[in-house]
């Protein structure tokens, strides 16, 4: 895999110094802007054995082809068991216990990195840990990593991808060089989705936040045609929140709660700067819906949304959830 385009001048900055490399690199920057694409292009690149620059990859040699079917021998990648596991989901059975330790990097996935660590590389040349996202290390983790962070082995290399990394144990942070990788310009965004292939680049990336991966993944008639019906359903004069909450009852309440917060977010952006980010498509509700808004009441509701975003993969009762989200904002909305 290659860095995406917008990161060429990062990336050669730090072939400029290929073999001067920080045994520990920490790459953060905004979700969806191609810092996972970064962080595989630096390990095939030092894992390469006919790299045709410093740091790229040939694609050609034995260990790219090895790399390129997740089969090195000196490549290993730490990533919630979710991500690992997925395929075993269907089989798992409701236990909360198992569902909250697949949310996260466990201490027995970091202590499993010993041996490798501490062999010899089977070619001859660097070893390469992955860690994605870092601040899913839970603090067992954390702390297990911090010995290795400390004294690696030579040609020994972690590249640790974080998305917040405020979240990661200051410990973690002050052992690694970090790197703060630039999301694209507008332009770069729209382009590079539009060669994608993307239908509505500049409203994907609207709703993404300028963030061109997460861009992509809603580029499809479902997300487009739900999302009309759930801001034509809060936007209507006559909004009846429990008849909306009935018709996305069974909804996934991560998206409805997303929908809600970009809506919210430019209400009150609206009410106070007159300006909005996420809708534009929906600008003439919008205005109208803010005419009449408590701007502060709409404000605290947007707040609010954030603390739920803490039981948003595993509410008590969804329907029930998704009734009071939409008492409270008709709330907000009437001051």
């Amino acid at each position: 895999m290659n860095y995406l385009s917008w990161h060429k001048p990062a990336y050669q900055q730090l072939a400029q110094r290929a073999g001067r490399l920080p045994h520990a690199l920490l790459l953060k920057g905004a979700a969806g802007i191609g810092k996972r694409a970064f962080a595989s292009a630096l390990a095939q690149g030092l894992l390469c054995e006919k790299p045709v620059l410093p740091l790229m990859a040939c694609g050609a040699c034995e260990a790219c082809h090895w790399f390129d079917t997740g089969n090195h021998p000196d490549f290993r990648m730490l990533q919630p068991e979710a991500a690992e596991a997925a395929a075993d989901d269907a089989d798992v059975t409701d236990k909360a216990a198992d569902k909250k330790k697949k949310r996260d990097i466990s201490v027995a996935q970091v202590r499993a990195l010993a041996a490798f660590i501490n062999i010899s590389a089977h070619r001859n040349g660097a070893k390469v840990v992955l860690i994605q996202p870092a601040e899913a290390m839970n603090v067992n983790a954390a702390n297990a990593l911090l010995k290795s962070l400390e004294e690696p082995p030579p040609e020994t290399y972690f590249v640790l991808v974080s998305d917040r990394p405020h979240m990661l144990p200051a410990t973690i942070r002050s052992r690694c060089e970090q790197l703060a990788l630039n999301p694209p310009t507008a332009q770069e965004a729209a382009a590079w989705l539009a060669e994608s292939g993307a239908a509505q680049p500049e409203l994907a990336l609207a709703q993404a936040g300028g963030a061109p991966l997460l861009a992509a993944e809603l580029d499809n008639d479902a997300y487009w045609d739900g999302r009309k019906q759930f801001l034509d359903g809060l936007s209507s004069r006559g909004f009846d929140p429990l008849a909306l909450a009935e018709k996305f009852a069974t909804h996934p309440i991560p998206q409805l709660i997303n929908w809600l917060q970009r809506w919210t977010y430019d209400l009150a952006s609206l009410c106070f700067q007159q300006r909005l980010r996420y809708n534009p498509d929906f600008k003439e509700a919008l205005t109208m819906s803010a005419k009449n808004a408590n701007g502060l009441e709409i404000l605290r509701f947007h707040r609010e949304l954030v603390r739920f975003q803490r039981i948003v993969n595993h509410p008590l009762n969804a329907r029930l959830l998704i009734e009071d989200l939409m008492l409270r904002y008709g709330r907000a909305v009437r001051g």
